[in-house]
């Protein structure tokens, strides 16, 4: 009898086995809902988070590093140290085998099999760097950043990366701050449409195709606005402040579908930026429903406690989890805390709940449950393509901005008997990689003497350094000196290091150390013709320095093309096009000084009485080879409804010989309104390249409520009837907007 029921339970073992579980996996999968690539993501999201418990929900809420300084001897035992719970991973690292090794271990060696999703800082560009980011503002080309924003997620991506911290997109008005370099300048407007157009270029149409990555709006939100330019301080940000100018960036890239959002380092008003529930769970979750989750910045859950809102690193992780930031960077303290919290009441299960299932969401998108391993690719077919090469070439050639043009000295003859090229910047090329360079390697930048070796081969060109970036030794004048008389022109490349923008590299003054300056100085001595080229992270104090050039072109830091696209606009084989998205103060004295003040109570005094009121060259201040004449606007109506639309349009003709590009910015100003506003305010940008001799139309297409309205306090949008003037360069044109 035993025996008879032994046979039948094989038996019946076996039928199951063959037509209810399945002969294969698949079919298994199929009652494991959150295995089954065909079940949408809620569902998938929902089964797998009612199987986890709550170790391995806090897990999931957790990142740390990794990576940054292996090598044969201790990636065994630092691989051991990472556990295959993790939620996320810093990947400090470009092999694509050792990423595939972690996730394997994840996959593999965990009950339920969440896999890691990987990230790192890829700011602008991973080994083919980009211009930075305020030089890619200034080439007022989201299009053509955001081409070069997926560029860089194709070569992250092959290279393991599945999330990038970026873009920033914080309003940056003292260029004191080191990180003016990583954002798209001072405009809100501006920073919100390449918000939009980074977001895209990194995520594309589709979070699971194999050249998408996930996208990290940062820092949320006001961390531009530090005191005196200073990082990791306090802000002081009104409600108005804080919804009209530093917000709108920021709902401009959630609208665009950014995958997640990074709580900023500062403190807002007395409330840190990742302890602040209304700015993280009022406006960014409810107000603006985002459903991608919220990461800390480096440790910033732990420098609760130094902003002296914690007392504890349990508290600290209280306060954070509470205001809704979901997962912690590097500093552990959800992993220690959270489990403890949920069991004290302090913090629910609901909440601990949603943190997870924004973070399992995300990877469900991304397709890691599916498709956990990147393919192993060579090195030579995944890095510095030729349409890699090409769209940084193309970027950097239209970021770079002509500041002063006097007598037209440039572009310079092809023939020009011979150059001198000078200063510290000449034959450098690790600088000229900029801040967060990722994994770009100096050894494939041009320098910009080679640069215009190759670009000027009828000419003879001299080189002397001259001096270093800083420090007391000028012996190297003299050198220089006697080369600059041997030379029809003088051209002098001067700059910042990359180090001294970026992340803590706040600087006391915007001017250049006063050996550069020094030379300069020494070198105009000779009468000689002087071009400056200028390679830096931030607006530059270039008081002392115009009047001593001729010609200078911010080249900013251009990334792995170095000197190739201002060597060819020394020449003219490059007409420049770039316009500064952020203002170069008179002196570092001036310092707030940006183009969309608010208006003052005696708009003629006031100043500071020993310098000029205006700045030595203002937001958009950008020159050309092409002479371009503006004609006047005109309007399909100068009365409108709020509920109607027009067009304005103004003729921009190109009186030259020479093809260019122009960008016309299209402001708005509200001369009364129930809350102040700015005396101007950037609603609109178009960029066309326009023929020698030719004319082209550009259109802004106002909608009212978009364009006129201003927002109060609480964020709600405000359209007062009245009238309003639309401004093109010195053009004006007046729109009464009617009551209802």
């Amino acid at each position: 009898m035993k025996y008879r029921k032994a046979i039948i339970a094989v038996i019946g073992f076996c039928l199951l086995t063959e037509f209810g579980c399945g002969s294969s996996e698949e079919k298994s999968s199929d009652l494991v809902v959150y295995k089954n690539q065909e079940a949408p993501i809620e569902d998938r999201v929902r089964d797998l988070l009612g199987r986890m418990t709550l170790e391995e929900k806090v897990y999931q809420l957790n990142q740390v590093a990794f990576g940054k300084h292996m090598t044969a001897n201790n990636i065994g035992g630092e691989m051991a140290k990472v556990s295959p719970l993790i939620g996320s991973i810093i990947y400090v690292n470009q092999d694509p085998n050792l990423r595939n090794d972690l996730q394997k271990k994840a996959m593999e060696k965990s009950r339920l099999g969440i896999p890691i999703i990987f990230a790192n800082d890829i700011i602008h560009g991973f080994k083919t760097i980009y211009p930075i980011s305020l030089a890619q503002a200034c080439s007022w080309n989201p299009e053509l950043v955001e081409q070069a924003c997926a560029m860089a997620a194709k070569e992250s991506k092959v290279s393991g990366i599945d999330w990038t911290f970026s873009p920033m997109v914080d309003v940056a008005r003292d260029p004191r701050w080191g990180r003016v370099a990583e954002g798209y300048g001072e405009d809100p407007y501006t920073n919100a449409v390449f918000s939009k157009a980074s977001v895209k270029g990194y995520q594309g149409n589709d979070l699971a195709d194999e050249n998408s990555i996930a996208a990290c709006l940062k820092h949320y939100v006001g961390y531009g606005a530090s005191e005196g330019g200073q990082d990791y301080i306090y802000t002081e940000i009104s409600k108005q402040t804080l919804w009209d100018t530093y917000l709108p960036s920021f709902e401009a890239g959630v609208n665009a579908g950014a995958a997640t959002v990074m709580s900023g380092f500062n403190d807002i008003s007395g409330v840190p930026a990742s302890a602040n529930y209304y700015t993280l769970t009022e406006i960014l979750k409810e107000k603006w429903e985002m459903d991608g989750f919220v990461v800390s910045d480096w440790n910033s859950v732990k420098q609760l406690i130094n902003q002296g809102v914690a007392g504890s690193d349990k508290e600290a992780t209280l306060k954070a989890i509470n205001a809704g930031v979901d997962m912690d960077m590097a500093d552990r303290l959800y992993l220690d805390h959270i489990s403890d919290l949920v069991k004290e009441n302090k913090v629910s299960i609901n909440r601990v709940d949603d943190a997870v299932s924004r973070v399992l969401k995300l990877k469900f998108q991304l397709g890691l449950f599916d498709k956990p391993y990147v393919p192993i690719i060579r090195e030579n077919n995944r890095y510095l393509l030729p349409e890699y090469i090409s769209t940084a070439e193309k970027l950097a050639e239209e970021t770079m901005v002509l500041l002063k043009n006097s007598d037209n000295i440039l572009p310079l003859d092809n023939k020009v008997s011979s150059l001198a090229v000078l200063g510290p910047m000449a034959k450098n090329q690790e600088d000229l990689l900029g801040s967060w360079s990722a994994y770009g390697d100096a050894k494939d930048v041009e320098s910009i003497y080679k640069a215009i070796e190759s670009e000027f081969v009828q000419s003879k060109i001299f080189y002397a350094q001259g001096c270093d970036f800083d420090g007391n030794d000028t012996s190297g004048y003299t050198e220089a000196i006697n080369v600059a008389r041997k030379a029809e022109v003088v051209v002098v490349c001067l700059g910042e290091k990359k180090s001294w923008s970026g992340e803590n590299a706040s600087r006391s003054t915007i001017s250049l150390p006063k050996i550069q300056e020094d030379l300069l100085l020494k070198l105009s001595e000779l009468g000689k013709p002087i071009v400056l080229l200028l390679s830096n992270g931030r607006p530059l104090d270039l008081s002392r320095l115009a009047p001593l050039s001729d010609g200078i072109i911010e080249m900013w830091q251009p990334g792995v093309i170095g000197g190739k696209p201002v060597a060819g606009i020394l020449s003219g084989r490059i007409n420049p096009s770039g316009k500064l998205a952020m203002t170069f103060p008179f002196s570092t004295g001036q310092i707030p000084i940006y183009y969309n003040m608010r208006k003052k109570a005696r708009p003629t005094s006031g100043m500071y009485q020993d310098i000029t009121k205006e700045p030595l060259y203002g937001f958009t201040h950008g020159l050309s080879y092409s002479n371009f004449k503006y004609g006047d606007l005109k309007s399909s109506k100068t009365n409108l409804r709020k509920d109607e639309n027009l067009i304005i349009e103004i003729p921009v003709t190109n009186a030259s010989n020479v093809d260019g590009a122009d960008v016309v910015h299209w402001f708005v100003s509200d001369p009364v309104c129930s809350i102040s506003r700015p005396n101007k305010e950037l609603k609109f940008f178009e960029k066309k390249s326009i023929k020698a001799g030719k004319t082209e139309v550009f259109e802004f297409h106002l909608n009212p409520i978009r364009d006129l309205s201003f927002v109060d306090s609480s964020g709600n949008k405000i359209l007062e009837s009245g009238e309003y003037h639309i401004s093109v360069d010195n053009k004006k044109i007046v729109i009464n907007l009617l009551e209802e």
